[in-house]
């Protein structure tokens, strides 16, 4: 028979066992989520860095075949998913630009600007949107995913597709509105964090993915939309905006950002951005 000293070492080292295989399995587990965060919405599904349909595959780095479904907010087509376009009223009024945390510095500081009612496109301007573009003969035709946005668009070329929509490339101010909103929010979705399911950001180099070559479906982060229902100013392409001396700047950082400062809506304009990594929308007058 063993001493009791005994029994009591044994029952203590098969606790201390136990607990330190929980704490592996815990470990474990928040590894796995961490190298594998969520960022696609129900009816995409996450290949590589994209989300695709379901059904398509990844090749080349296009999801490609006609999918079953598609994600909230978007359609089916015979070539991929692609979200459906409003023109969202964004109510004249006072916006304060402003900031209030540690990356200040990286911002623009604070101030009040007045601004008139326009309407935004809800969505960065796609491939198909830029398709029916080249065919009224105003923009060259690209061979790329319907529902991705445009990207490598110079500020003449978004200028010319948004004249022909009827329309006009936002002021740095009425995007910053857009995104931001009376209230001054954070970020386009409001004062909660920067995390994967809610902005295409990191899809390069992490934290979101790796490998990317271009932006994700415009539309693809519903959670990170305004409370209007405008999406992607944060992340997936940068956007085309005028300044005010009249200079073309690219906003709300891309698909390649990493930082959370790169993407708020306070954040200085890129004057000179990387233009694979741009794109655009358009605002339209009110009434």
């Amino acid at each position: 028979m063993l001493p009791s000293s005994w029994k009591n070492f044994t029952v203590a080292a098969a606790l201390a066992l136990t607990a330190a295989g929980g704490l592996i399995a815990t470990l474990l587990f928040a590894r796995s989520q961490r190298t594998q965060p969520q960022r696609c919405p129900p009816g995409l599904v996450a290949m590589g860095p994209r989300c695709c349909g379901h059904g398509q595959r990844v090749e080349g780095g296009r999801c490609v075949g006609r999918p079953s479904a598609c994600g909230i907010n978007m359609r089916v087509t015979e070539s991929g998913c692609v979200a459906t376009t409003q023109r969202v009223l964004v109510s004249g009024g006072n916006f304060v630009v402003s900031v209030a945390d540690w990356e200040a510095n990286m911002t623009t500081g604070q101030r009040t600007v007045s601004l008139k009612s326009f309407r935004i496109d809800s969505q960065e301007v796609s491939t198909l949107d830029w398709n029916h573009c080249a065919d009224g003969g105003r923009c060259d035709r690209r061979d790329a995913e319907p529902g991705r946005p445009g990207w490598g668009v110079t500020p003449k070329q978004a200028a010319q597709f948004c004249t022909w929509a009827s329309g006009r490339l936002p002021s740095v101010d009425e995007w910053r509105a857009a995104a931001m909103g009376t209230e001054a929010r954070r970020f386009p979705w409001g004062p909660t964090g920067l995390v994967c399911r809610r902005a295409s950001f990191g899809l390069v180099d992490g934290p979101c993915g790796h490998g990317a070559d271009g932006p994700e479906l415009a539309g693809a982060r519903p959670d990170g939309a305004t409370p209007s229902g405008i999406h992607d100013l944060a992340g997936n392409v940068a956007e085309w905006a005028i300044g005010a001396d009249g200079s073309a700047v690219a906003m709300g950082g891309s698909f390649a950002s990493r930082l959370a400062a790169e993407l708020k809506p306070a954040a200085y304009p890129l004057e000179r951005p990387n233009p694979e990594q741009v794109g655009f929308r358009c605002v339209y007058p009110e009434g």
